[in-house]
């Protein structure tokens, strides 16, 4: 290999391993100097705030695209388990905001398991299987609240997403330790070795001995627990169930697994570089905000770059 060859692997190795954190850098750098209150605590409160909502999203979707497969069911899931857990977070329900909580992630639970077994053990492929769960769980949305939104929730309750523990708001608590718990599974356990071997060569893991239907289910669930999870968390901030909750979620969901550096073909990644894609969409989306760039435009941005981070996926692939 001659020194230029080295040179140009090297530069993609850089460009894959931190273009992420150097984008980050750059798009706070440039936000801070157009608004000044850009860093300020009271906004930097807000976007961690909303990252770490988002975030549950991107992590459990980190864990389901290291194996190769996508779930563009979770922004629908964070809906259904939202108006589930509004529903029964009701102060006329009289139950206690945890049961009202564990409904609602009880939901996710169910249609993640529903997902695993479809894609791994049915044979139904990711894209197709996930897609019919979106459309599954907008129904189930519907069918408890007739389109309805859901006002009049516990003080507990509403207290998951608005309330803070000090300075620091209680969903990005929830955040760090939920992070915590996946760092561990992922980098520390059997089954996170299992995760990366299943998405680097299913044959291979397969014949080693790795029971690969149920780390493929598995994945599933671990998405369909902390998209609802992000629901319920969304749904208490917001103070009331609203069936738009989730809407469009699964889009910034693989941008920020994808721009954090995880393989769409699976077998690598990064979970500190999803946190990394987190951070920088939610300061994009909060930047955009305050320069008063319409939501619109903001789809469209936010589109062109999630086929920007696959592009680039594919360029340091070669």
């Amino acid at each position: 290999m001659n020194t230029n060859t080295k040179k140009r692997i090297d530069a993609k190795q850089f460009a894959s391993t931190y273009g992420s954190l150097i984008g980050l850098v750059l798009l706070i750098i440039v936000f801070t100097i157009l608004n000044s209150r850009y860093l300020g605590w009271a906004n930097i409160r807000n976007i961690l705030r909303m990252a770490s909502i988002n975030g549950l999203l991107a992590i459990g979707m980190t864990f389901v695209v290291l194996t190769g497969g996508i779930d563009l069911s979770v922004g629908a899931m964070m809906g259904c388990a939202g108006m589930y857990s509004a529903y029964f977070a009701q102060e006329s329900m009289g139950l206690h905001w945890a049961v009202a909580l564990l409904i609602g992630v009880g939901m996710g639970l169910v249609i993640g398991l529903f997902n695993g077994v479809c894609v791994s053990y049915l044979k139904v492929p990711a894209f197709v299987g996930t897609l019919g769960s979106m459309s599954i769980a907008q129904g189930l949305t519907f069918l408890i609240t007739k389109a309805k939104p859901i006002p009049g929730l516990s003080e507990g309750f509403k207290n998951i997403g608005g309330g803070s523990v000090g300075p620091i708001p209680i969903p990005v608590i929830i955040m760090a330790g939920v992070l915590i718990i996946c760092f561990i599974l992922l980098y520390k356990t059997r089954y996170g070795r299992y995760i990366f071997a299943v998405g680097g060569n299913l044959n291979a893991a397969h014949v080693s001995g790795i029971n690969t239907k149920r780390i493929i289910c598995s994945v599933y669930v671990i998405s369909g627990v902390l998209s609802s999870l992000a629901g319920a968390i969304m749904t208490a901030r917001v103070t009331s169930g609203v069936t738009s909750t989730g809407d469009g979620y699964e889009t910034d969901a693989i941008a920020m697994v994808v721009i954090g550096g995880t393989s769409l073909a699976g077998g690598k990644g990064r979970l500190w570089g999803t946190i990394v894609g987190i951070l920088l969409i939610q300061c994009l989306t909060t930047g955009l905000d305050m320069m008063g760039v319409s939501y619109y435009l903001q789809l469209i941005i936010k589109g062109f770059v999630v086929i920007g981070a696959v592009m680039l996926d594919g360029l340091s692939a070669d």
